[in-house]
């Protein structure tokens, strides 16, 4: 799985389940990579924006995208300045297989509630640490127990469904 960015129909229809129809309000997806997860968001009518700090994914999901489609901004959203980006507040905030890698998860949740529209969706897509097979090199990779609960706390609605491997969460507040 580790480098498998595309996001599978049952990924793409629990999306839709959780979020519901774009209506062009504005969606924000963190750690785009190659804008997989972006493009499903505009696909569902969503004014989407997608950024990440490396200039190389940007790049990517810039090639690879053909006609209309999301903005793509080179943006550390754990530490640049959230005033930068292109709307003050968003429907749905996304983040797909990249929240593991966070190092202060707690403060990347509080910055995701500030670009969080009143009534919006975090939608979040992670592996949980030990669901992989026990011969599976990447079986650490993954959040534990305790950072699950960092993840689900504070919030007023908890949803939550499983793909194969990764767990997907819908959050609002």
């Amino acid at each position: 799985m580790p480098g498998d960015r595309e996001v599978t129909s049952a990924g793409a229809t629990l999306l839709a389940d959780h979020v519901g129809p774009g209506r062009g309000r504005p969606a924000l997806d963190t750690g785009t990579g190659e804008g997989s997860l972006a493009r499903r968001l505009h696909q569902l009518g969503y004014r989407t924006t997608g950024i990440d700090l490396a200039p190389g994914a940007i790049a990517a999901a810039r090639d690879t995208q053909h006609g209309e489609g999301p903005a793509w901004h080179l943006m550390d959203f754990t530490s640049d300045d959230l005033g930068a980006l292109p709307d003050p507040a968003y429907a749905v905030v996304a983040c797909r297989l990249v929240y593991r890698w966070t190092d202060d998860k707690a403060a990347f949740l509080d910055r995701v509630r500030q670009v969080l529209a009143p009534g919006g969706t975090f939608w979040l897509v992670t592996e949980l640490a030990g669901r992989r097979q026990a011969d599976d090199l990447y079986r650490h990779l993954g959040i534990s127990p305790a950072e699950a609960e960092i993840l689900t706390a504070c919030w007023s609605v908890v949803g939550t469904a499983d793909l194969d491997v990764p767990r997907c969460y819908a959050l609002r507040p």
